[in-house]
């Protein structure tokens, strides 16, 4: 066989052998071609067979003394494994891809009904189980039941949940139509309670006034064995009657005539009715109006002007404590004025009394003794006596005592989600009375805890609010859930969710158990289009008139053209 016939049979092979990767051999994806050869031969031998041959897949890694680096373009996993993380993000965290997925989550029609109800729920979940912890010891001293406070705080949050029930099924009329039933109520029992009062003291007994089955104990009144708070029934009375009586008004509420009757008079009948005896709750009905005006667009001069009526208000009703308003007898301390001035200026701790800013300086003993994760749930030292009306005013010190900052956190995210879901119903809703109560009962709740965690841990004066689902008390726990009804009934009326809720409706027994299906908003209406104009047929005069001025329908030449009776026309 000569040396051309060889060399046709085996292939050209390089004098002396064929050149290799350096000690390795090239493939794809770690094995060679089909059709190729698996190797080159090392150093000394031929290239192998095929057009191919010894050539690296697009895209494959190249081993020998690079090996582990990866060929320009090759190299990557389906998986994302080894690529390099975002500049300033940890490996594994996707932030953008975490923002995508709240917003997406926010973007579901049904997202402010369960916002609202797992807030709500969590808040009396957590206030059923602070009540217990903070009036364990003192209801086994006195009754020797732990477990009698909260027992009688799980009737009244049954009782709650019953009005929250049913405030979930009613439509926004029937809203309106209990709204000045529910004002004149709460009116009337203040008025009793006040009367009860001034008897009492133009009598000078000086303790707990009575009339035949009815007995008023400072804030509470006492028909026969039910106790009941009015204050709490006027906001949820003004929210309703308010609402219902700005939506009436419209836009006649940018004249001054039209905003002061009768909304200015009946609220400061209100406001007297409740400041005399609780300037907390005056406070309170103070935010619902200025929720109520914001939410109707009033303007800022006439939110100066109120704001000047206000502090003027609360001024006199900080020095009619000076007559025995409030918690003071006659001829008594002014205790609102020595809570503003225990605020403002602060004594020693060495120096309080137990009347000036003892309870001020024992809350912040429950808060410093908590630290970041708390002495544990049960365990406080404070509630022992130590604190006064721990278990209703200040339990919030007693949860920071038990719970530390990270329980605190979480009660306060908590109620800033209970206040986005509230302003994102007043947000989403077309109904202007769903708008108007929803602001107002929203800057109620969140009013009234702020009022009250910004007392406890000193940056605001202390007022005597309950924390709202958390403090032990009965008719503020009932009336706060009925307002959480409401808003659940506005929430399932968004126009999203109304059309989600019929688009899959659930089965009848869930519907008669739980709530009834929203009524359908209307559609929006677009406006009507024009028919496109029919074009006549143009005589001969009339084409020669439509050439000098201008095709039809579009835009004239300029110049002169026609008689001046047809341009007069």
């Amino acid at each position: 066989m000569t040396e051309d016939q060889f060399r046709r049979q085996t292939g050209p092979a390089a004098s002396g052998g064929g050149r290799t990767g350096s000690g390795g051999a090239r493939a794809d994806d770690g094995g060679g071609r089909p059709g190729d050869g698996n190797e080159r031969p090392a150093s000394g031998g031929g290239r192998t067979t095929g057009d191919n041959a010894g050539r690296p897949a697009p895209g494959s890694g190249r081993t020998g003394e690079n090996s582990g680096r990866p060929a320009p373009g090759g190299g990557r996993t389906t998986d994302g494994a080894g690529a390099k993380p975002a500049s300033g993000q940890p490996a594994g965290v996707d932030l953008a891809g975490g923002l995508a997925a709240l917003r997406g989550l926010l973007a579901r029609p049904l997202a402010s009904y369960y916002l609202l109800i797992s807030s709500s729920g969590l808040l009396l979940l957590i206030g059923l189980t602070m009540v217990f912890s903070a009036t364990s010891v003192r209801a086994y001293a006195t009754d020797g039941n732990a477990f009698a406070m909260l027992a009688k705080q799980a009737l009244f949050a049954l009782i709650g949940l019953g009005a929250f029930w049913i405030c979930q099924r009613l439509p926004a009329r029937t809203f309106r139509a209990v709204g000045l039933p529910t004002l004149g109520v709460a009116v009337v029992l203040l008025v009793v309670l006040d009367i009860l009062h001034l008897f009492d003291k133009l009598n000078g007994d000086g303790g707990d006034a009575s009339l035949g089955p009815l007995e008023a104990r400072l804030l509470w009144l006492y028909i026969g064995p039910i106790q009941v708070q009015p204050s709490e029934l006027a906001k949820f009375g003004l929210v309703l009657w308010g609402a219902d009586m700005i939506a009436r008004k419209g836009a006649a509420l940018g004249w001054w005539r039209e905003l002061a009757t009768p909304l200015f008079p009946v609220v400061g009948l209100l406001f007297l009715l409740v400041g005399y005896n609780d300037l907390g709750t005056m406070l309170c009905l103070l935010a619902v109006l200025v929720g109520l005006l914001w939410a109707a667009g009033i303007r800022k001069r006439i939110f100066a002007t109120l704001s000047i009526f206000g502090l003027l208000g609360v001024g006199l009703l900080v020095a009619a404590a000076s007559i025995g308003a409030g918690s003071s007898g006659d001829g008594g301390p002014n205790y609102r004025l020595a809570r503003l001035t225990t605020f403002f200026n602060p004594p020693p701790p060495q120096e309080c009394g137990l009347n000036d800013c003892y309870q001020y300086f024992q809350a912040r003993y429950a808060i410093d003794n908590g630290g970041w994760f708390g002495v544990g749930l049960g365990k406080s030292s404070l509630k022992w006596n130590w604190l006064p009306e721990a278990h209703n005013d200040f339990i919030f010190a007693i949860l920071a005592e038990e719970l530390g900052v990270v329980g605190c956190v979480v009660v306060l995210s908590l109620f800033a989600v209970l206040a986005y879901t509230g302003l994102r119903i007043a947000r989403r809703v077309a109904d202007p009375f769903r708008r108007l109560a929803a602001t107002a009962a929203t800057a109620w709740l969140v009013s009234q805890a702020v009022i009250n965690i910004g007392g406890v841990v000193g940056l605001l004066p202390i007022t005597g609010l309950p924390l709202p689902f958390i403090s032990d008390g009965g008719s503020a726990l009932v009336v706060t859930l009925a307002a959480i009804g409401m808003l659940a009934s506005f929430a399932r009326a968004e126009p999203d969710a109304a059309r989600a809720l019929h688009a899959r409706p659930a089965p009848r027994w869930v519907r008669l158990v739980w709530a009834p299906l929203p009524p359908i908003p209307p559609a929006r209406r677009r406006g009507k289009v024009p028919a496109p104009a029919r074009r006549e047929p143009v005589s001969g005069a009339g084409k020669r008139r439509e050439t000098e001025a201008g095709p039809a329908g579009g835009r004239a030449r300029k110049g002169r053209a026609g008689t001046a009776s047809e341009r007069r026309r």
